[in-house]
């Protein structure tokens, strides 16, 4: 049969429109079911108060729950996996951190490639952290604290959330940079390690401030410093230690990606909720007394932050000799 000629064009507009139109509706039935937030830290550290603060956002604006499922082990790289390995479909998500661009040079044999196999998503939260010492530390200040570790070289345990987390590197980072000899003591977790620094197992932790700053507030831990270049408006008080090791600065961040191949209008559409979170002041109040910024990003400068902190922080690895055994 030979159709006329008005009526093949109008059939054959029709179904080059029809992709757009399954993209538009795939949108607009996002959730349909419950998602999974993958966090790969353990539960009670900065990681996952920030995807819990996050979920519980999109289950209320989404009409789907958010579910955190915390997958820890490997430095934050088994949960990472797990996503990366998950249908691209918008329903595995994963709390993508600072661990993860370190980890890109601190393990030799990933099963993945972040930058090439999750899709960035949004930003939420970027902060100091936050120089801890147990009370029983006899040091008040950055520069007493140098003074009684170069008077006990070796003898003074320095708690990390595991071997390449931000808190490891930002310790390590102080060690070379003050000159100075501590026993670091890896933990499975931001949690455990305030845990252990609270009951004065360790003396020294280079923590979040989501998962340390009610301890300050209540004098269980003494804070000497912030890693940030200038000082938190949360703890304004605190200096940071560039103002005694002039150059010294390390951030922790977490965001949101997925799987690689998820479709471009879910990541859209999660995007604007998740900025959307971030401009409400409610949710950046509570950030900022987490002491922390929201950080609002497109996907694409998500991305690029995910890269350039990869690379950052890849040569102090490798400037360090820092390995993940």
């Amino acid at each position: 049969m030979k159709l006329p000629r008005r009526t093949f064009l109008h059939l054959a507009a029709g179904a080059a429109a029809l992709p757009a139109v399954s993209r538009i509706a795939r949108a607009q039935a996002y959730p349909a079911r419950p998602v999974r937030l993958i966090v790969p830290i353990a539960p009670a550290g900065a990681a996952d108060i920030t995807a819990r603060l996050i979920g519980q956002w999109l289950s209320e604006r989404l009409g789907q729950q958010f579910v955190i499922d915390n997958r820890p082990g490997g430095g934050g790289n088994i949960g990472t996996e797990a996503v990366v390995r998950a249908p691209a479909d918008g329903y595995t998500l994963l709390l993508v951190g600072s661990f993860n661009a370190t980890n890109a040079t601190l393990y030799d044999k990933l099963n993945f490639n972040l930058i090439r196999d999750i899709a960035p998503i949004a930003g939420v939260f970027r902060g100091a952290l936050v120089m801890l010492v147990h009370p029983s530390v006899p040091a008040r200040s950055v520069p007493e604290f140098i003074a009684y570790a170069k008077a006990n070289p070796g003898k003074i345990s320095m708690a990390s959330a595991g071997i390449g987390s931000t808190s490891h590197l930002a310790g390590e980072l102080f060690k070379a940079m003050a000159g100075v000899n501590l026993v670091h003591v890896p933990y499975r977790g931001g949690g455990p390690a305030v845990n252990d620094l609270l009951g004065g197992q360790v003396q020294v932790y280079f923590a979040s401030t989501p998962a340390s700053i009610e301890y300050i507030k209540a004098g269980r831990l003494r804070a000497l410093s912030l890693t940030t270049a200038t000082r938190s408006d949360a703890l304004p008080d605190i200096p940071t230690v560039g103002e005694f090791v002039p150059g010294y600065e390390a951030t922790a961040w977490y965001g949101i990606g997925a799987p690689r191949a998820t479709p471009a209008e879910i990541v859209d559409k999660l995007n604007k909720e998740i900025n959307a979170a971030l401009a409400d002041p409610r949710m950046k109040a509570r950030i900022v007394d987490l002491g922390g910024d929201v950080l609002a990003l497109s996907p694409a400068d998500f991305g690029k932050l995910i890269a350039d902190e990869t690379e950052k922080w890849g040569n102090v690895i490798r400037a360090l000799n820092i390995r993940a055994d």
